[in-house]
């Protein structure tokens, strides 16, 4: 069924490149989007111009543009094409899966042949029991393409995002995604990307970790575990004569096999706190979050650790007292976040935004 598209609409270029995997079969393999205006990432407007597809990716964009002799002619006379927006961290096309949050703790090298559901579970006792933890799922294996978000992003103009499972201190691992596509397998870019990690804890009397130094020793003793594990491997791959096999371990494998790690970071003593713990874990770091970053540009710079900001600013609570009288530091917090991304851009800190959770 043909669909008609109404002049002075803004369509994001890479959803029509994103689009393509799915009508490749009945048309051909390049594209031609005639006589619109096209923003351009870095260069100046062109009012009317010509940007060409080939096999899903952009051959050529300008105003003097020929379009070759096999593509499909799209006029594109009243519309806008623009670099689609990417979300650096969301949840968006895992909505509708089996989320990791309901994975009990697995104890060392636990391997399960089948997904692992709400199962009781006595609290946690140490790092030993391998609490909220489950480093080893990637969220390529978890894509639901008909995830309302994900419509919901696209029409917002987002088209690609990086989508991280949730809820755990090892939550697993991230992977990047084309917001289009009819498939998991069209859908996926890159299946891992890095091991998201938040601080969260059991509370009193809920099991290990119950504070938030607990959750960090026991992160730090995870990665101390990977570095061992990895390091017996590699001596029982030299030299296996007269060596156990090392046990496989799920948590480490899915530790030592995500390219880095994201660490939480609001506020400036927890950036302060989590660029020091960078400097132990010895794998490339992201923090995310980043309201307060504004104050810590220098550490940051010298750091040389990127920060994702939370779309997601401080706000009063709509049902608080009037009369409330709210901490300078609350209030400052409120205030200056929105300007973290100018102050990081000021201070040469590679950052990216992320919705967190916002509406489109």
């Amino acid at each position: 069924m043909k669909q008609r598209i109404s002049p002075g609409l803004v369509v994001p270029l890479a959803f029509f490149a994103g689009a393509i995997p799915s009508i490749r079969a009945q048309s051909p393999g390049s594209y031609a989007l005639r006589d619109a205006r096209i923003v351009t990432v870095s260069g100046p407007v062109i009012q009317h111009g010509t940007v060409v597809i080939r096999d899903g990716l952009i051959s050529a964009a300008g105003d003097n543009i020929t379009p070759p002799a096999d593509a499909w002619i799209i006029d594109c006379k009243g519309l806008t094409i623009y670099p689609g927006l990417i979300d650096a961290l969301s949840n968006w096309g895992l909505t509708n899966t089996p989320s990791a949050a309901i994975l009990t703790a697995g104890g060392r090298g636990a391997v399960a042949s089948t997904p692992v559901v709400v199962v009781p579970a006595p609290p946690a006792r140490g790092p030993e029991d391998r609490p909220s933890t489950a480093s080893w799922i990637k969220a390529a294996d978890q894509i639901f393409p008909a995830d309302r978000n994900i419509e919901t992003a696209r029409n917002g103009g987002f088209t690609s995002a990086v989508t991280f499972p949730g809820n755990n201190i090892f939550a697993g691992q991230g992977s990047v995604i084309n917001l289009a596509g009819d498939r998991a397998g069209q859908m996926v870019i890159a299946d891992s990307v890095g091991q998201m990690v938040t601080l969260r804890t059991n509370g009193f009397g809920g099991g290990y970790p119950g504070s938030v130094m607990g959750s960090i020793a026991y992160i730090r003793q995870i990665y101390l575990d990977a570095e061992h594990y990895k390091l017996a491997k590699s001596i029982y791959e030299k030299h296996p004569q007269g060596l156990a096999r090392p046990a496989y371990d799920r948590t480490l494998e899915g530790v030592l096999a995500s390219p880095r790690v994201l660490l939480p970071a609001i506020r400036a003593v927890e950036i302060e706190r989590m660029v020091a713990f960078a400097k132990e874990l010895k794998v490339p770091v992201v923090l995310y979050g980043g309201h307060e970053a504004w104050r810590e540009t220098d550490l940051l710079k010298e750091s040389g650790i990127p920060v994702l900001i939370s779309l997601k600013y401080p706000e009063r609570p709509r049902d608080a007292d009037p009369e409330l009288d709210e901490p300078l530091r609350v209030l400052e917090l409120r205030d200056k976040a929105p300007s973290a991304a100018g102050a990081l851009a000021k201070g040469g800190v590679r950052f990216a935004f992320y919705s967190d959770g916002i509406s489109a």
